[in-house]
């Protein structure tokens, strides 16, 4: 016998109101160092879970060097800072935890694994329309590289 689980805990979480004005969906292109001269295309969507528990982050694109991706952010509430992590999984099985943070118009996430360290930055620009990307990357300690950019543009149906 199975029971329904009631709405209590759906409503929004008031901590990630600060990445209201990520939430939507994105048309993007994007370079990336490895893979010189190709433009990549896709989509991502960046929406409210459970009533706005928790903010799920969508990505698809369309060239087969990068991997679509699920993420779901949350709130660290037992942090004393008020930290956000990412769940993130793609379609090559990997899985990591990111840290993430938003200072006004930017958002953030990294990872600081010794082996392979990762950061993403979102700049919001042009009132919300349009977000610019920039990700880094770090292997065996070394220096930070240039990773994946994308310029997301608001998609208006």
């Amino acid at each position: 016998m199975t029971s329904l689980i009631g709405p209590e805990a759906r409503i929004p979480n008031p901590a990630l109101q600060l990445f209201e004005s990520v939430v939507g969906e994105w048309r993007t292109t994007g370079t990336h160092p490895l893979v010189p001269g190709t433009t990549f295309h896709g989509r991502a969507s960046f929406e409210w879970q459970d009533g706005g528990a928790f903010l799920v982050m969508r990505t698809e694109i369309d060239e087969p060097e990068i991997p679509s991706a699920v993420a779901v952010i949350g709130s660290n509430g037992d942090a004393a800072d008020g930290s956000f992590v990412m769940l993130y999984f793609d379609e090559r099985s990997v899985s990591r935890v990111y840290d993430v943070t938003m200072s006004g118009d930017v958002m953030t996430w990294q990872r600081d694994d010794p082996g392979f360290r990762q950061r993403f930055t979102l700049t919001i620009e042009d009132g919300g329309d349009r977000m610019v990307g920039r990700g880094d990357m770090a292997r065996g300690g070394g220096d930070w590289e240039d990773d994946l950019a994308l310029t997301y543009v608001r998609w208006i149906a």
